[in-house]
């Protein structure tokens, strides 16, 4: 301990010894000490000695402090001086004292190297991840801390070692959840390294709910108003979704996006906004630009677009761009944010052009943004921002080129002046004395009309007042003027940079528009000049607009439809042959591609430029301009002829795409039609089932009903013995026997009546059964379904005959029935007065009898009354399922009207059908003949296939029609 005094004094009486030389001792001390506090204070001598003597400590005790952390696990304070000591050693983090401009990259090659030595041995990482597990403070943080160093000195390869480690990611994630905000800081700041170009380990630290735990560090820190641990955050999100389509789309559907709304609302009083948060605020919109970035899969930035706008985010970045009092970079970085959120998704943008400023009166937002792009006096920085905000907002936007341009329209230019139009603003930045103003212009005008034929055609309306006194020009004809007038006018900037925006415009305006091009080239100045451009040997400045020049002529060759007699293809290619040559023209066009600036230009959709000199190109031309080259190349080495004969090729496939995209209308039509049939024939097929459920229950009611009018009968025969045992005696008690004889025929004549009943009853059982039989058979043919309704007619018109038969015979029943009573009275007159002689005699024994047999006699005859009422019941009844069997039968004879209809129609259509494709195919057929004639490869297969369909269907019906002729 003496000895650590001396050296940590730095004083003594004898000689001191050298640093090496006392790191040697402490190392010996370490090594071969059996003692633990012995060893713990050689430990702690190295760590103090290691911010000095970092090489020697490094070299002489690395592999000591190793086996430390292997054999005295332990003791914990000894793991952290050890742990620390490592971290001293490896670590390039040195004190600004300390640090030297000529040492600082020796600095760091000696740290790559210490870090090689500890990673060499790959149990060196899994055991310092062990260490991690531990909850001591002095164990725990030094870890981090060494494992952080670790991965800035040698990112890959510790990298691998921890994504082969078990649990190694998810051991790391636990430093989140720490309590200790000092280890949880330094935890993300070790993430942060770790996720960097590894998307195995941001895909895991994805799913190991790393958002979850992030959002919320951000939400407790404050949003953008936290530290700096927001800020660490910010940036370990970052590494987790840039280019990592994968962890987007886990952020997206774990409803993340929404929990960045609150990130982006800002109070009224914006002025006097920290450091801290506006580079919070930074980081936060990147974040967001993250996920919808142009460079991403086109479904997966519309989604995440959709999602900002459901939830309310971009409504939340459009008040942040109309507030006051945000700083300019913040300002900047919203605008290109809010440009990505909208690119290429028609709400997003439909709601952009519905915001409006703060200003009175209110002003749409992209008016003022316009404003900010042609005014000089803006931030260069500012003004690329909201070119690309236009861009985005007309990206894949009809509808809003539509607007913009209308805005130039002389039908609806406000004439009062009160207003300045979006139209007007790029007007005036065209023809301003600003080069910047006039290429942003000329750009913002170029994406109107981007992929717009229409507004093409429609732009050549905008005419313009030059001065007073002098009739007004055509836009077309302005740009022309200012571009043959070159560098005689006086402009702020570069002098090529406009002409550079002006090409681009024409070029953009002219292709895939020949009235366009007739327009340009009906001026006759215009090819002179272009053909002077070409000519000349400049610079290397002008040499750009040469190229665009031989761009613009090759698409006045390319896009002519020889309308002009002056100017027809065939003259402009000799006068390329004449005044520039071929070869040259080529050479010149080709300038384009080869510029630097048109390479970098090509590589992103956001105008980014270091200066306003580089701002040369726009994405979306070097796109056209990739797209025209190889054409225009072919065009001018091509003869009359040739271009005589591919004129009349392109307007026969025109006229064939036109005839196959008819017929290819027809025919989805008559899919559609076929799918509603078939969906008709599906849903009368249920019905028709269930029909015929309704019919078997009717059968097994009426079974029913037969079954207890079997029982009726037998029962009314027992009677019918029963009235002529009584009929007997009443003849004994002085009945007469011809009123009984009178009884009897009445009886027999009931009889009879229920026996006719009974007979029908078995007909109408018959009918019913064939009715069931003929449903069955309903949908087979055509023939059968006739058959069957004229069947159901027939039966239908029996069953109302024997419906009325049998009305008939219920009235002559009740008739009956009512004679009968009327008979029983006057048996029962007669039966008392037949009585009154006898008990005038004083015969008391026959007077009980005779009384008896009344009451009997009395009780049959109302019992039949009973049987008559309740066979009259049953017949309602039998009525009412005959009425039920009508209706359903008259349903199925009009819905079986209707299919034959329908399928008569559906004949007819598709005979017309044929005629038409057999006449197509005549015509295809001469078509590709004249094209082998011409030399066009053709390929036959498909229109023979369908030539044999065609055929094949035609025989189908010709036979079908014989068939239906013969039945």
């Amino acid at each position: 301990m003496n000895f650590l005094r001396g050296v940590m004094g730095g004083q003594s009486a004898g000689p001191q010894p050298s640093g090496t030389e006392t790191i040697q001792k402490l190392c010996d001390r370490v090594a071969s000490s059996t003692l633990l506090d012995d060893r713990r204070d050689a430990v702690r001598a190295l760590k103090s000695l290691s911010k000095k003597y970092r090489l020697e400590v490094g070299f002489q005790a690395m592999d000591h402090l190793i086996n430390v952390l292997q054999t005295d696990r332990s003791d914990s304070e000894i793991i952290g001086y050890a742990l620390d000591t490592l971290y001293n050693i490896v670590s390039n983090d040195l004190e600004e004292e300390e640090q030297e401009e000529n040492s600082q990259k020796q600095v760091d090659d000696l740290g790559r190297q210490f870090t090689e030595i500890f990673i060499k041995q790959q149990e060196n990482v899994t055991l310092l991840l062990t260490f991690l597990e531990e909850f001591d403070f002095h164990v725990r943080w030094p870890g981090v801390k060494l494992l952080t160093s670790l991965l800035k000195q040698q990112g890959p390869q510790v990298q691998q070692i921890i994504l082969v480690s078990p649990m190694g990611v998810s051991r790391l994630m636990d430093l989140l959840a720490d309590s200790r905000e000092v280890i949880r800081n330094d935890g993300v700041l070790l993430l942060q390294q770790l996720t960097k170009s590894n998307a195995a380990i941001q895909k895991i630290v994805a799913f190991e709910n790393a958002f979850e735990r992030l959002l919320d560090i951000v939400t407790d820190e404050g949003n953008s108003d936290g530290g700096i641990v927001v800020e660490d955050c910010l940036l370990l999100l970052q590494n987790l979704l840039k280019n990592n389509n994968s962890n987007q789309n886990f952020f997206k559907e774990g409803s993340y996006i929404q929990r960045m709304k609150p990130w982006f609302e800002v109070g009224d009083d914006n002025s006097g906004w920290s450091a801290q948060k506006v580079t919070n605020l930074h980081l936060m919109l990147q974040l967001v630009r993250v996920l919808v970035s142009p460079t991403n899969p086109p479904g997966a930035t519309s989604s995440c677009q959709k999602t900002m706008f459901h939830c309310g985010l971009l409504q939340q970045l459009c008040t942040i761009l109309m507030a006051t009092g945000v700083p300019a970079d913040i300002l900047t970085e919203t605008i290109n944010t809010v440009s990505e959120v909208i690119r290429g998704r028609q709400i997003n943008q439909d709601y952009f052009a519905s915001v409006n400023a703060p200003s009175n009166p209110p002003r749409p937002a992209i008016v003022v943004l316009l404003m900010s792009m042609v005014n000089e006096r803006q931030p260069f920085v500012l003004r690329c921002a909201v070119l690309y905000c236009f861009q985005c907002f007309l990206y894949k936007n009809q509808k809003g080129q539509g607007e913009i341009v209308s805005t130039l329209l002389p039908s609806t230019i406000d004439a009062t002046g009160n207003s300045v139009s979006a139209g007007q603003l790029l007007c005036g930045g065209l023809f301003s004395t600003d080069s910047v103003s006039n290429w942003c212009a000329a750009v913002a005008l170029a994406h109107a009309l981007q992929e717009n034929a229409t507004l093409k055609e429609q732009l050549l309306r905008v005419q313009l007042a030059t001065s007073i006194g002098n009739p007004p020009v055509s836009l077309l004809q302005q740009c022309t003027n200012i571009l043959s007038q070159g560098d005689k006018i006086d402009r702020r900037g570069s002098k090529v940079q406009t002409r550079v925006g002006l090409l681009m415009l024409l070029c953009t305006w002219l292709s895939n528009c020949p009235i366009a091009v007739t327009h340009f080239l009906h001026n006759p100045a215009n090819i002179p000049f272009l053909t002077g451009q070409i000519a000349e040997n400049l610079g290397e400045e002008e040499q750009l607009v040469q190229g665009l020049c031989a761009l613009l002529l090759g698409i006045s060759i390319y896009y002519n439809d020889n309308s002009l007699e002056n100017c027809r293809k065939e003259k402009l290619k000799q006068l390329i042959e004449k005044r520039i040559g071929k070869e040259n023209f080529i050479e010149k066009l080709g300038f384009i591609s080869k510029h630097e600036l048109y390479s970098k230009a090509a590589q992103k959709p956001q105008p980014c430029f270091s200066s306003p000199d580089h701002m040369m190109f726009d994405h979306e031309f070097t796109k056209l301009v990739k797209e025209l080259e190889g054409i225009i190349t072919k065009a001018i080495y091509k003869s009359s002829e040739e271009d005589k004969q591919e004129e009349e090729v392109k307007k026969t496939l025109e006229q064939h795409d036109n005839i196959v995209t008819h017929y290819k209308k027809v025919i989805r039509e008559q899919d559609q039609q076929l799918e509603e049939l078939k969906q008709k024939v599906n849903t009368l097929k249920s019905q028709n089932e269930q029909l015929q459920t309704a019919v078997t229950q009717q059968v097994s009611q009426i079974q029913q009903h037969k079954d207890q009018y079997n029982l009726l009968k037998v029962q009314l025969g027992k009677d019918n013995q029963h009235h002529s045992s009584h009929s007997d005696m009443l003849q004994m008690n002085g009945i007469q026997p011809e009123e009984i004889s009178k009884l009897r025929q009445e009886i027999e004549e009931l009889k009879n009546k229920h026996e006719v009943l009974q007979g029908q009853l078995r007909e109408k059982d018959s009918v019913i059964e064939n009715l069931k039989s003929l449903q069955s058979e309903t949908g087979t043919t055509e023939q059968s379904s006739q058959i069957t309704a004229s069947a159901g007619l027939e039966h239908a018109n029996e069953l109302r005959k024997e419906l009325e038969s049998l009305r008939i015979q219920i009235q002559s029943q009740s008739m009956d029935i009512s004679k009968l009573q009327a008979e029983k009275q006057e048996l029962l007159q007669q039966k008392n007065t037949a009585l009154v002689p006898g008990l005038g005699n004083g015969s008391a024994i026959t007077a009980a009898k005779n009384s008896e047999l009344e009451g009997r006699f009395l009780q049959e005859i109302k019992e039949l009354k009973n049987e008559a009422k309740a066979l009259s019941e049953e017949k309602a009844l039998l009525k009412q399922h005959l009425d039920s069997t009508n209706s359903t039968i008259a349903v199925l004879q009009d819905e079986k009207s209707k299919l034959q209809q329908e399928v008569a129609e559906s004949k007819k259509e598709q005979d017309d059908l044929l005629v038409l494709l057999a006449d197509q195919d005549q015509k295809i057929l001469a078509l590709k003949n004249k094209l082998k004639e011409l030399g066009e490869p053709v390929e036959d297969e498909d229109d023979i296939e369908s030539g044999d369909q065609g055929d094949e269907d035609d025989e189908e019906e010709e036979e079908d029609g014989e068939k239906e002729e013969q039945n």
